[in-house]
Order: structure tokens, then C-alpha cells, then sequence
């Protein structure tokens, strides 16, 4: 196994973010989606993420990320009374997800500024490896 470079740890932590991106993309697709159930209600959508060291690199701080898991909301969809709704269930109610726009937009915010952020990271390596080819000519 080779060590890790800024290459693998870059690419790996965009690609984190763009699981990331895709989760909130999800979660405002489905912001305004109503249930005739509590169970069926749309519910929002985390990743989970989890440094990795590997095996040959541990103890020397160098580590990468990856998304292992999908989390539900364990918040409660929003109960409405609406008896005219046609998936209004037998008492009248319907159910909203549990969505929350703004927090998605400034998790947006965040998930996009890392990303760029490791495209700066490769950008700065890229720079730097052709100036160090450049310095014995």
C-alpha cells in the first residue's frame, strides 16, 4: 500500500463533500413533500463521515475521510390539520417533512467552501510540484 499524498486526501475529502451536497440536494427536493403517515413523511438526510488512517501511516496524523453511513432525522414531521387534503388521513391530519431550509442553505454554504477549499489545497500542490520540476532549468 502506497502512503497517502495530498492528491488521495484532497480527492477523498471532495468527494465526502459532494455525498454531502448530494444529501442536502435530496433534502430540498423534498422541503414541501406531504404524507398521508408520520412513518411515510419524507425525513432529512445526514452523512456520516469518519477519518481513516492507514494501517502503515498511523500515528503520523495523516488521514483521509469517507462517508460510511446515511442517517434519518429522528425529528417528528410536522403534524397539520388539513381535512380537505387528499392525503389527509382519517382525523384530518397530513404530515410535512421535517426539513429545514435554512439549515440545509447554510449546510450548502459549508459543504461548498470545503470543497473549494480542497480544490485550493490542490491547486496550491499542483503550483508548488511544477516550480520544484522548474528550479534545475
Amino acid at each position: 500500500m502506497k502512503p497517502l499524498t495530498i492528491f488521495d486526501i484532497s480527492g477523498r475529502a471532495m468527494s465526502a463533500q459532494q455525498v454531502r451536497l448530494n444529501a442536502i440536494a435530496s433534502n430540498l427536493a423534498n422541503v414541501n413533500t406531504l404524507s398521508k403517515t408520520p412513518e411515510n413523511a419524507y425525513r432529512a438526510i445526514r452523512p456520516v463521515f469518519e477519518a481513516e488512517y492507514p494501517a502503515f501511516q498511523e500515528g503520523s496524523g495523516v488521514a483521509t475521510v469517507s462517508a460510511v453511513d446515511m442517517q434519518r432525522s429522528q425529528v417528528s414531521p410536522e403534524k397539520r390539520y388539513a381535512p380537505s387534503h387528499p392525503l389527509a388521513d382519517d382525523e384530518g391530519y397530513i404530515y410535512a417533512s421535517n426539513v429545514d431550509s435554512h439549515e440545509e442553505m447554510v449546510d450548502m454554504l459549508e459543504a461548498s467552501r470545503q470543497y473549494q477549499n480542497n480544490i485550493e489545497v490542490l491547486s496550491t500542490a499542483k503550483s508548488l510540484m511544477l516550480k520544484t520540476l522548474n528550479v534545475g532549468k
